[in-house]
């Protein structure tokens, strides 16, 4: 049987931008959804899971995660358009690229950037004649921007490449043990903007503040992936003890004994003493991102809605009504999120637990009529 389809590991860049987009996107535009696909994807979640994730079809979403596969972050923007024949070749457009892409000091010319007149007058002189709006239009497509210089910076957690390699393993193998754990926040009490439908120029209106007395909190959040189930709840704090507890209703949730793998960011919260004792006790293996690569956590792509369907377009009075509105999503989305296939495993799962026991114990004894 064929293995099933799975986007390949994220570079750190590709991560950071995955997770910007999810967070910070409009959600329903094809980029936000795209994205998501690819990031749940490549943290385990099955795409059967992701499809109900992103409202889209089983056969779409593998599509997508081909195309990431197969030429990166491009997939995120589809090219659906036709037209005549291009008058420039795709060696022209290699060649293009590349000097673009390269320091005009390098090539032995007075200055350190090239401008589009500069950039199509050094095309011209080595025979690749082209005007600069169709210069400026290729080098958009194929994601050339003109940028400021930025800093970068790279994870140097020493298990980097063993990290991932743990993380790929348990969901592909045990993906019914997996479950994974995040804090989501700070949740602060403010108006929120967000998307809706409305009349044409009447758009829903919010209130601006400048006086935030409410102070902040945050939502430490369970999922599992083999019953694509999603929990929490809020507190005031990050802290080892809040951490704990989360992990003890993982382990409530599923209470045979047996090991359970639970993927978590690398946060000193996330592993002290304390947890690493009960895990070891309760037979939990606690499997942990690399530094700065909290995007390869399973929950990071179940956050995504959950920001947008109850804090965008919000304006809750505390934090006591909006942790009632954050219960009532999860609540309504656990209900329309079990597949058939999954209450269907799951009645099968009772109906041989309880066989057992009666073969055990003997049927229980029926009251006289």
């Amino acid at each position: 049987m064929a293995e099933p389809v799975r986007a390949r590991r994220l570079s750190d860049e590709e991560g950071r931008r995955l997770q910007q987009i999810v967070r910070r996107g409009k959600h329903g535009s094809i980029r936000v959804r795209r994205a998501m696909m690819i990031m749940a994807s490549a943290s385990g979640t099955p795409v059967p899971a992701i499809a109900r994730l992103t409202a889209a079809d089983e056969d779409t979403v593998r599509d997508v995660i081909h195309a990431f596969n197969a030429k990166g972050l491009a997939a995120l923007d589809p090219q659906w358009a036709g037209g005549r024949p291009r008058l420039i070749s795709d060696a022209d457009i290699e060649f293009i690229v590349t000097t673009a892409t390269t320091r005009p000091e390098k090539l032995g010319l007075p200055f350190t950037h090239w401008s589009l007149r500069k950039l199509a007058a050094h095309l011209d002189s080595r025979g690749t004649r082209i005007g600069r709006e169709r210069l400026r239009q290729i080098l958009h497509e194929r994601g050339i921007s003109f940028q400021r210089t930025r800093t970068w910076k790279e994870s140097r957690d020493p298990d980097k490449e063993a990290k991932p390699d743990r993380i790929e393993h348990v969901t592909s193998h045990y993906p019914d043990r997996c479950f994974a754990f995040d804090q989501f926040g700070p949740l602060s009490i403010r108006p929120c903007h967000g998307s809706s439908w409305a009349r044409r120029a009447k758009p829903s209106r919010l209130p601006a503040t400048y006086h935030r007395t409410h102070g902040i909190r945050y939502f430490h959040g369970c999922y599992s992936l083999g019953d694509d189930q999603l929990w929490g709840i809020t507190r005031h704090r990050k802290g080892g003890d809040h951490t704990l507890a989360a992990l003890k209703s993982i382990r409530a949730a599923r209470p045979g004994g047996y090991r359970l793998f639970v993927i978590l960011d690398n946060l000193s919260a996330n592993k002290t003493p304390a947890i690493r004792a009960w895990a070891g006790h309760a037979n939990v293996e606690l499997c942990f991102t690399p530094t700065s690569a909290s995007w390869a956590n399973p929950i990071e792509a179940q956050f995504g809605p959950l920001r947008t369907f109850v804090m965008g377009g919000s304006d809750h009075p505390n934090h006591t009504v909006l942790g009632r509105r954050l219960q009532d999503y999860l609540r309504w989305r656990n209900a329309n999120a079990r597949h058939p296939d999954i209450l269907a495993a799951q009645r099968r799962e009772r109906a041989r637990i309880r066989s057992e026991r009666q073969q055990r114990w003997g049927r229980p004894k029926t009251k006289a009529a």
